[in-house]
């Protein structure tokens, strides 16, 4: 029998209950080889397989094509952003008080997740969150509208509404979030400072509408 023509050894068939296992491998190696390429045109489905020790074919047993794997990695820190983002105002029963803390949490988790930030903010540049499929993104940026509904509601955020203002507020904090990540070395001083400063001035900004 003629040996496949790789240099990477086959991988033995994946027993029962494997194949779980493997799917996860595949997201996490797209996810790791992303990071190093910064551009998915850049990342193949043979590169991939190679980092996982399969053969191209078996990556599409489990996704369709580099698009909808992508997409399941997006989808996947997109989750944890929004539960990162939900436990953080969950803390407090303050309307105004959770929104702060939710805004202060989205910039902590791209911080502690760089590259997670970076794939989901910084790196794919298509539009993917309105793909099919990606309703966890959509969820984490409802939930950030919610919270500011709340605010309206209570009375202590003026009169704004509600979509308006969360775009107002997701762009200054991924702005601050992106800057940190793509300078590191600036001089920022006391970046939780900084953080808080920027969201009394969004959010003094939001009550003089």
């Amino acid at each position: 029998m003629i040996p496949p023509a790789t240099g990477t050894a086959p991988r033995t068939r994946a027993k029962r209950g494997e194949g779980d296992k493997l799917r996860d491998e595949i997201v996490a190696a797209a996810e790791r080889l992303l990071g190093t390429a910064g551009s998915k045109d850049a990342v193949s489905i043979r590169a991939i397989a190679d980092a996982c020790n399969v053969t191209p074919p078996a990556i599409y047993l489990h996704f369709a094509d580099k698009d909808q794997l992508f997409l399941e990695v997006c989808s996947q820190r997109f989750r944890e952003l929004d539960t990162w983002i939900e436990q953080a105002g969950s803390a407090s029963d303050d309307p105004l008080e959770s929104l702060r803390a939710r805004g202060a949490a989205y910039v902590r988790f791209g911080l502690e997740h760089p590259e997670a930030y970076r794939l989901l903010m910084m790196t794919l540049k298509d539009g993917h969150i309105d793909d099919p499929g990606m309703e966890a993104g959509k969820d984490a940026f409802m939930h950030m509208v919610a919270a500011v509904d709340r605010c309206v509601k209570a009375g202590t955020l003026g009169d704004v509404e509600p979509l308006q203002a969360s775009l107002v507020l997701w762009s200054g904090i991924h702005g601050m979030t992106s800057l940190f990540i793509s300078f590191p070395n600036f001089d920022w001083g006391d970046q939780s400072r900084l953080v808080d400063h920027m969201l009394d001035v969004l959010i003094e900004g939001l009550l003089s509408v």
